[in-house]
C-alpha cells in the first residue's frame, strides 16, 4: 500500500482533537477515581489509558491490511465510539460493586476489578486507535504526526484542569465526548463515499452526549466513604457544594443527629460543643465549622482534647496551624489565649466556606485581626518562610474512617515526612513546641512512625538526648505528640502528668516517667504505647523496627509513604485473624496495587505474545523482532518511570497531585511533541556529522537513535542531582510562578524525550512497517506496566531508584537500538 506523502490538515487537526480528548479524560478520571474511591485510586486512570493504547498496537498489527484500504472510515468509527464508550463506560462502572478493601479476602472483587479495567479500557482503546491509525498510515512522517499527538495530548492536561475551575466533573465528561464527536467529524471529511451516512452517525453521536441525563453522570462514592455514612442519618442533606481540580466540597447539615465533631475529646467534657456544619472534600471528612459567636467561653470542650496539651506549656503563644480547615483547631488557639495565629490552608473552597458563604455562622473566625489565613500547601508554606512561631500544630487531616480501613497506604504526604520535620523544628521560637495529633490505631501504626520520625529528625539536627524533647499522651481515639526545641523540663512534665490525669488521658511518652504511670486510663492488655516508645528511644531501636509487625521507619521525600506500613511477612497472619478483625490491620492501597501490576502484566504478555503467536511466520527484517521489542519496551518502562517519579517530585514544589499530574504530563508531553517535530533533522544532522567526524566505533554504530536515548539518560541523572537545590531556592515563587519555572525545568528534558520514539518507529517502518502498530502497542503495554511499577518501587526504594532505573533502561534503549543489520528486510511500500 503506498504511503501519502503529506498529512492533510482535516486528519491534523482530527489527531490533535482526539489526543487532547483522550488526555483530558484521563485527567478527568483521576478526578472522579478520587471522588468515587480515594486518591491513590485516581493513578489507575493512568494505567487504564496505557493498557488501552497497547491493546489497541495489537489489534491495529492484527488488522492492518484490512483497516488501513478504510482509514478515514475507522477513524471516524473509533473516534464516535471514545465518546459514547467514554460517557458508557463510567455511567455503567457506578453500578459494579467493587469494593478495594474487600480484595485481599473476596476474590470475586478481582473480577470486578477486571470488569472496571475493561469499562474504562474501551475509550482508550478507541481513541488510541485513531492515533496508531494514522501513524501507520503516515510513518513515513511520523514525526509531524506524533508532534501534534503530543502537543494536543499536554494541552488537553492543562485544558481540562482550566474546566475543573468552573465546572463540576460529571458536566465536563460530556464535553470531553464531544471532542470525540468531533474528532469524527474532521476525519468524516477525507471520506469518499457514504459521506451521508457518515454525517447522521456524527449527528445522532452528538445528540446522544447532549441529551444523557446528567443524573446518569454523577459520581456515586463509596459506601464506606465518611461522607456517605453521614448522609445515612435521617434529615442529614447536603447545603452546599463547591467543585475545583482540588476537590468536590459538600457542606453538610444534620439537624435530627447534629454534628458534634471533636476528635480526642475526654470522656470527662462537660461542655456542649456548639452547633456545628460539615464539610466533606471528595467525600473524606468532616471538616467541622463551628458556630462561633465571638464568646470564647462556650468553646471550653476544646481544652479536653488531647491536642489541646501544648497551650498547657505556652503563654500568650504565637501560633501556626497547617491544614486550618473549617477552623476548629483555630478556635482552639483562640480559647488558650494565642494572641496570634496563622491558619494554613490547601483548599481556597474551604476558606471562601468559611471566609464568604457562612461567614455569620462562623462569627467572621477568619476575618479576625488575630487571624491570618494562608490559602498555601502546609509544607511549602513553612519552608518558604523566615517567621518562627511558639506552636506549630499540624491537626488530622484525615477522616476516622479512610485512616481505620487503612485506604491511604499509598498517598504520598510530604507534611509527615523527616525533612518535613526538621523544617518544622527549624521554625520554632526558642522553647516552642510541634504538635502531632493522629488517629489511635491498635496496634500501634501512625503514633509510632511519627515518635521514630521525631527522633531521628532531632538527631539528625545535633541533638545527643532526643528522648529528653518528646512527648506523647493518648486519649480514647487520638494521640498527641509534642515535639520541643529544648528539653522538656520535670516541671514541664508534671504539668504534662496534671493534664493527662484531669481528662482521664494515657501518658505514653515522657521524659523521665515510670512504666506505672501508663495505661491508667484507658486500658489496654498492655501498655502497647510505652513499651514501643520505649524501645524506640532504647539500644536496641533497629532490631525493634525491623521486627515490628508494620513498617513504622520514617518517610521521607525520596519516600513520602507515610501512611504506607504494609509488610509482606505480616500479611499471612492478618488474614489468618481476619475473622476477629485481623483483616482490618492490613493497609489495603498496596495489595491492590500489586494485584493490579498482576493483571497489567499478565495482559500486556498476552496482548504482546498473541499477535507474534497468531502470524505463526516471522516477519523478516533488518532491525530484528527482538530487538525492536527491547527497544520500545525501555521506552515504555522509562518514559514512564520518569513521568511518575516526576509527578511526585513536582507534588512537594507545587502543592498538590492534581497540578503535578497537570503540569508535569503537559509539559512533558507538549515539549516531547516538539522534540519529536525536530527528530528528523536532529537524526539527519547526527547522521552528517557521524559522516565527517566519526567512520567507525560504538558511537557511529549506536546511530541517532542511540545518541537521543543516551542524552535522556545522562539528562535523567542530571535532573536527579539538581532539581532538590533548584527547588530550595524557589520555595518564596507564587503559584503561577512555580507553574512557570516547573514548566521551564522540564521542557529540556521532555524535548530530547520526545525524539526515541519517533525515530525508533520511522526506522522500524523502514525496514519492517509490519511491526508499526506492534512496536507501538509493546510501548503501550510497557508504560502500563511502567506506570504501576514505578510506585511500587518508589514505595520499597524510592523515587532516587525510580529515575536511576529510567536512566539505565534509555541507556540500554541506546545502546540495543532499532539500526539496521545488514541484509534485507521488508520495503515500506509493501503489506
Amino acid at each position: 500500500m503506498t504511503q501519502p506523502k503529506r498529512v492533510p490538515p482535516s486528519i491534523l487537526s482530527a489527531v490533535f482533537a482526539i489526543s487532547f480528548a483522550v488526555l483530558a479524560y484521563q485527567v478527568l478520571l483521576m478526578r472522579l477515581f478520587a471522588i468515587v474511591q480515594w486518591h491513590h485510586f485516581a493513578y489507575m486512570a493512568i494505567s487504564i489509558a496505557l493498557l488501552g493504547f497497547g491493546a489497541s498496537g495489537t489489534f491495529l498489527f492484527l488488522a492492518r491490511a484490512w483497516i488501513q484500504r478504510r482509514f478515514a472510515a475507522a477513524f471516524v468509527v473509533n473516534a464516535l465510539f471514545f465518546g459514547i464508550s467514554g460517557l458508557a463506560g463510567f455511567a455503567l462502572a457506578q453500578h459494579l460493586p467493587f469494593n478495594p478493601l474487600e480484595v485481599v479476602w473476596r476474590p470475586t472483587q478481582l473480577l470486578y476489578l477486571l470488569a472496571f479495567y475493561a469499562l474504562f479500557t474501551v475509550p482508550f482503546f478507541a481513541g488510541a486507535n485513531c492515533i496508531g491509525l494514522t501513524f501507520q498510515r503516515y510513518a513515513h512522517v511520523i514525526g509531524r504526526v506524533y508532534a501534534v499527538n503530543l502537543v494536543g495530548s499536554g494541552l488537553g492536561a492543562l485544558g481540562m484542569i482550566a474546566a475543573l475551575m468552573v465546572l463540576a466533573p460529571q458536566d465536563i465528561l460530556k464535553g470531553v465526548a464531544a471532542l470525540g464527536v468531533a474528532a469524527a467529524a474532521g476525519a468524516a471529511l477525507r471520506l469518499a463515499r457514504h459521506r451521508g451516512w457518515v454525517a447522521v452517525a456524527v449527528v445522532m453521536g452528538a445528540a446522544l452526549v447532549l441529551v444523557l441525563p446528567p443524573s446518569w453522570l454523577a459520581p456515586v462514592m463509596s459506601p464506606y466513604k465518611s461522607l456517605s455514612m453521614a448522609l445515612n442519618v435521617p434529615g442529614a442533606q447536603v447545603i452546599a457544594e463547591r467543585s475545583s481540580p482540588l476537590s468536590l466540597l459538600s457542606v453538610v447539615q444534620s439537624p435530627t443527629v447534629p454534628f458534634r465533631h471533636a476528635p480526642g475529646l475526654s470522656l470527662l467534657n462537660q461542655t456542649e460543643p456548639p452547633a456545628q456544619l460539615g464539610i466533606f472534600a471528595d467525600g473524606g471528612g468532616p471538616m467541622p465549622i463551628t458556630a462561633f459567636s465571638g464568646d470564647l467561653d462556650a468553646l471550653g470542650y476544646l481544652g479536653y482534647t488531647t491536642s489541646a496539651l501544648p497551650y498547657h506549656l505556652l503563654s500568650d503563644p504565637e501560633v501556626l496551624v497547617l491544614g486550618a480547615g473549617g477552623g476548629a483547631d483555630v478556635l482552639q488557639a483562640l480559647y488558650h489565649g494565642a494572641h496570634a495565629v496563622d491558619a494554613v490552608e490547601l483548599d481556597p473552597g474551604v476558606v471562601r466556606l468559611v471566609q464568604d458563604t457562612h461567614r455569620t455562622f462562623a462569627g467572621d473566625l477568619y476575618g479576625r485581626p488575630d487571624v491570618r489565613v494562608h490559602v498555601a500547601d502546609a509544607r511549602a508554606f513553612v519552608t518558604a518562610s523566615s517567621a518562627t512561631w511558639d506552636l506549630i500544630q499540624i491537626p488530622l487531616l484525615d477522616s476516622f474512617a479512610a485512616g481505620a480501613a487503612g485506604v491511604h497506604g499509598l498517598s504520598e504526604s510530604y507534611v509527615y515526612t523527616l525533612e518535613a520535620f526538621e523544617t518544622y523544628l527549624s521554625r520554632l521560637k526558642p522553647g516552642g513546641y510541634l504538635a502531632v495529633t493522629r488517629w489511635l490505631k491498635l496496634p500501634p501504626r501512625d503514633s509510632l512512625k511519627l515518635f521514630a520520625t521525631a527522633l531521628r529528625a532531632l538527631t539528625r539536627q545535633g541533638v545527643t538526648e532526643p528522648a529528653g524533647r518528646i512527648a506523647m499522651v493518648r486519649g480514647w481515639n487520638t494521640v498527641t505528640i509534642l515535639v520541643r526545641a529544648a528539653d522538656i523540663a520535670p516541671a514541664d512534665v508534671d504539668v504534662i502528668r496534671a493534664f493527662a490525669a484531669r481528662r482521664a488521658f494515657d501518658l505514653a511518652y515522657a521524659p523521665g516517667m515510670k512504666p506505672e504511670e501508663a495505661n491508667r486510663f484507658n486500658i489496654l492488655q498492655e501498655p502497647y504505647f510505652h513499651q514501643a516508645t520505649q524501645a524506640l528511644v532504647g539500644a536496641k531501636r533497629e532490631r525493634f523496627l525491623n521486627a515490628y509487625k508494620f513498617d513504622i521507619r520514617p518517610a521521607t521525600d525520596d519516600r513520602p509513604y507515610f501512611f504506607d506500613f504494609f509488610r509482606w511477612r505480616s500479611l499471612g497472619e492478618f488474614l489468618a485473624l481476619r475473622s476477629v478483625g485481623g483483616a482490618g490491620m492490613i493497609e489495603w492501597g498496596y495489595p491492590v496495587l500489586f494485584a493490579t501490576l498482576v493483571q497489567a502484566t499478565v495482559l500486556s504478555a498476552a496482548l504482546i505474545l498473541l499477535p507474534l503467536w497468531l502470524r505463526r511466520r516471522p516477519v523478516r527484517s533488518s532491525v530484528g523482532t527482538g530487538r525492536v521489542m527491547v527497544y520500545f519496551t525501555c521506552l515504555g518502562l522509562a518514559f514512564m518511570f520518569v513521568e511518575i517519579a516526576f509527578i511526585q517530585r513536582f507534588i512537594l514544589f507545587l502543592g498538590h497531585p492534581v497540578y503535578a499530574v497537570a503540569v508535569v504530563l503537559a509539559g512533558f508531553l507538549v515539549f516531547a511533541g516538539m522534540g519529536s517535530a525536530i527528530a528528523p533533522r536532529f537524526a539527519a544532522w547526527a547522521e552528517a556529522w557521524m559522516a565527517t567526524r566519526v567512520k567507525r566505533g560504538p558511537v557511529r554504530a549506536l546511530g541517532p537513535t542511540g545518541w537521543a536515548a543516551g542524552l535522556v539518560a545522562c539528562g535523567v541523572l542530571v535532573y536527579q542531582a539538581a532539581l532538590p537545590g533548584v527547588f530550595a531556592v524557589a520555595w518564596d515563587l507564587g503559584g503561577g510562578g512555580r507553574i512557570a519555572l516547573s514548566l521551564a525545568l522540564i521542557a529540556p528534558l521532555a524535548f530530547f524525550m520526545g525524539m526515541p520514539f519517533p525515530l525508533g518507529l520511522g526506522r522500524v517502518n523502514a525496514h519492517a512497517p509490519r511491526l508499526v502498530a506492534w512496536a507501538w502497542g509493546v510501548n503501550g503495554c510497557f508504560s502500563v506496566i511502567g506506570a504501576i511499577g514505578a510506585t511500587i518501587l518508589a514505595v520499597h526504594f524510592g523515587f532516587g531508584l525510580v529515575i536511576a532505573a529510567a536512566a539505565l533502561l534509555y541507556a540500554l534503549a541506546g545502546v540495543v537500538g532499532v539500526t539496521a543489520r545488514a541484509g534485507g528486510g521488508e520495503s515500506a511500500n509493501k503489506r
